[in-house]
């Protein structure tokens, strides 16, 4: 069953996937309070098809639900929709938490956790997300974008194009599906092609709030950007391992 407010003037959506009744009454009156519109589901069976029909702006996702868990779920949500996850878990095993952001989730919040603290990390994601730059009335927004031009041993040009404005990225003219995580992380390194960026140094463009996260945070990241990369061009790499520093562009 789903418990749906109205949508607010912003006509921003969340859904709260969560089964534990206090808890989730407590999420949706902040969430509402602060002017954004809620849906609750208690059975993780019913999360994809509820984002198939109606996809919402930002899922609050509990690890541990009836009928699916949250892993699961988010690993399919992840083969159709590249809509915001934040995981909510009691588990605070580091393994869990990797695991929830290597299958796509964009950040996570240990039970028990301030509402207030939850809110502002929705309120952050959604800023990035939802709240670049517009293009310019001739419907290019060049400032923001990042073109990438290089050539492997065979000489054959590959082009890579960053759009911040849009939020968009495209390889070989292709559109990568890339988390908000994800698209941050590429910015960062292709703005600063050849040089290397230590990990703490990326944990801070990810992570705005300073949090306190594991280094392999970052490398399951850059394991997922990756593969999403190798996917159109598989004969070259861009992103490169410096050991024991960090990352660093350089195709």
């Amino acid at each position: 069953m789903t418990t749906n407010t109205p949508v607010p003037a912003n006509g921003v959506t969340v859904l709260v996937v969560e089964d534990e009744p206090k808890l989730a009454e407590l999420v949706v009156r902040y969430l509402e309070a602060s002017g954004y519109a809620t849906r609750r589901l208690v059975d993780g069976r019913d999360v994809v098809p509820a984002v198939r029909e109606s996809p919402p702006d930002l899922i609050l996702l509990d690890l541990m639900l009836p009928g699916r868990d949250g892993i699961d779920i988010c690993r399919e949500l992840r083969t159709f929709s590249d809509v915001p996850i934040v995981m909510m878990t009691a588990r605070v095993e580091e393994i869990d938490r990797l695991l929830g952001l290597e299958l796509g989730a964009d950040d996570y919040v240990c039970k028990p956790f301030s509402p207030r603290e939850l809110v502002a990390r929705v309120r952050a994601i959604l800023r990035r997300t939802r709240g670049a730059p517009r293009p310019g009335a001739d419907g290019e927004a060049d400032d923001d974008r990042v073109v990438v031009d290089w050539a492997g041993e065979d000489a054959r040009p590959v082009r890579l194009v960053i759009d911040e404005g849009r939020h968009q990225v495209r390889l070989e003219d292709k559109p990568l599906d890339l988390t908000p995580v994800e698209f941050r992380l590429l910015a960062t390194l292709a703005a600063a092609p050849g040089r290397v960026l230590r990990r703490d140094a990326l944990l801070d463009r990810l992570y705005a709030d300073h949090r306190v996260v594991s280094d392999r945070t970052v490398d399951t990241h850059v394991k997922n950007l990756r593969r999403k990369l190798a996917q159109v061009v598989s004969d070259r790499d861009l992103i490169h391992s410096v050991y024991g520093v960090g990352y660093k562009f350089e195709p």
